[in-house]
């Protein structure tokens, strides 16, 4: 087309994607891929998962919206599902990731104002992510982000990633009264912290009575080997962020609050036109059934293991390969110089991978992925990485 009624904020767009199953799916020409990048970690069941596909139609044909004003049963066992598998206690329902961050820092503003904190402060960390509204892309880590959009939000302190003693050198600041972090820094290259790290800062948290807020966004629902990436360890979060995989393609996003934190938000203070519909709500239930019944958390675990021996075996000449890291089914492969060109070349071949951080190939396939798919997928990135 010469021209597009759609706005160009996101570029040149080379191929037209019509179809899609499983791990595969299908441009308008019929060409097939092989998808390791599901949508960027949203379509973890795979596209087009007969369950979700169920709930949704089910559910659509029953009520598609009404409002927040009533009680909705999609809603409720969406929420208790949620708190069951997360051991928080409640739960605030938006329509994407950035939104239910926006949730979050809502929560940690309110929290400091009622301890009598007239700037309430959050810490970030360099090279985060948390979203493209204002305040999320201030808490966001990433000057490229940011760029064009000043003023930004006040209250927010950004400290380097994976650094406990950069934390530590703030706790005399009265203002602080949250830490937000992500447990896998996803859109920053795949950086996966200490072991210690984050029970730090859960350790931090408390003597300080700060908030540890965890962005849970492209970590959780399965991904990193455990429903939420913070199970791998003994802490539970003061607030906890999700979305992307949650509706496997359906907008939705969450807001996870316990303990002192739940009941901060009362009537009049936060709200959603949309989040919290109920067919969102029923494909939330759809993928955590899915999940747990299916054990995907343990094949992700598995099959991340499997995906990185088979990149390490493959690529061990290779001298531009840096590191290869991953966590589950989220893995990047750093090199030693930028490598944004590989995403149309990978596609050429019949392959869809992202790169972030200008030097890093992000691969977050669907957790169903396929001992051959992942072998079909080493072998075309064996050949592209020079």
């Amino acid at each position: 087309m010469a021209s597009s009624p759609l706005m160009n904020n996101y570029g040149h767009r080379a191929l037209t994607l019509t179809r899609g199953k499983g791990c595969k799916i299908w441009d308008d020409t019929g060409k097939e891929y092989l998808d390791v990048l599901s949508g960027i970690a949203v379509c973890g069941l795979g596209h087009c998962h007969q369950a979700v596909t169920d709930a949704i139609s089910h559910q659509a044909s029953q009520l598609l919206h009404t409002s927040n004003l009533y009680n909705l049963p999609p809603q409720q066992e969406a929420a208790q599902l949620l708190c069951d598998i997360s051991g928080m206690e409640n739960v605030f329902f938006s329509n994407s990731g950035a939104e239910a961050n926006e949730a979050a820092i809502k929560i940690a503003r309110k929290y400091g104002n009622e301890k009598g904190i007239s700037t309430p402060t959050i810490i970030t960390m360099t090279n985060s992510f948390h979203g493209r509204t204002m305040a999320t892309l201030t808490a966001t880590g990433n000057e490229k982000v940011k760029t064009g959009f000043y003023p930004l939000v006040p209250g927010f302190i950004e400290v380097p990633f994976n650094d406990i003693d950069a934390v530590k050198e703030h706790t005399n600041n009265n203002n602080i009264v949250a830490v937000l972090v992500e447990p896998v820094q996803g859109e920053g290259g795949i950086r996966i912290p200490d072991e210690s790290y984050l029970p730090e800062l859960r350790a931090i948290c408390d003597q300080q009575d700060w908030l540890l807020m965890l962005d849970e966004i492209q970590t959780g629902n399965g991904r990193t080997g455990t429903y939420f990436a913070f199970q791998a360890y003994d802490l539970l979060p003061d607030v906890l962020t999700t979305a992307k995989g949650l509706g496997n393609g359906i907008p939705v996003g969450a807001c996870l609050a316990q303990g002192k934190t739940a009941t901060i938000l009362q009537p009049g203070n936060h709200g959603s036109t949309y989040g919290g519909n109920p067919v969102a709500c029923a494909a939330v239930s759809a993928v955590i059934n899915t999940i747990k019944d299916d054990k995907l958390c343990e094949q992700a675990k598995l099959l991340g293991h499997y995906f990185t021996e088979q990149l390490e075996h493959s690529l061990k000449h290779k001298t531009c390969v840096k590191e290869i890291r991953h966590k589950g089914l989220m893995i990047g492969i750093e090199l030693d110089h930028e490598c944004s060109a590989l995403v149309a070349q990978a596609a050429d071949k019949g392959l869809l991978i992202n790169v972030t951080a200008g030097n890093v190939i992000r691969l977050l396939p669907p957790l169903v992925i396929s001992h051959t798919e992942i072998d079909s997928a080493v072998e075309i990135l064996s050949h592209l990485i020079p």
